[in-house]
């Protein structure tokens, strides 16, 4: 396994388990309506975009949490591997000066 896909593993964790307190804390402590709550929760909103509403709840709520980490995921590869041919991009350029 690459540096890429282990960072990006990393990173979709870390945002699963942000995903999982926020949602507990809106569920349990606020009881619902946590004005925040779409911030931390936006990749797996995005997911939750693409079915209708009429939805169970464990379905839904696996969808919105598996998009949390397949979304957190996407844009971290990708941003690293981006990341990685603009900076071999740049060093070749200085490197011909």
């Amino acid at each position: 396994m690459n540096k890429d896909v282990k960072f990006s593993i990393t990173i979709s964790a870390l945002t699963l388990l942000i995903g999982l307190v926020v949602f507990t804390y809106n569920w349990v402590i606020v009881g619902g309506g946590w004005e925040y709550f779409g911030v931390f929760l936006f990749p797996g909103n995005l997911v939750l975009s693409l079915f209708t509403e009429e939805i169970d709840f464990w379905p839904k709520f696996l969808l919105q949490m598996s998009g949390q980490f397949v979304v957190a995921f996407s844009v971290a590869y990708f941003a690293r591997r981006v990341l990685k041919i603009v900076i071999n991009l740049v060093h070749k350029h200085y490197l011909k000066s």
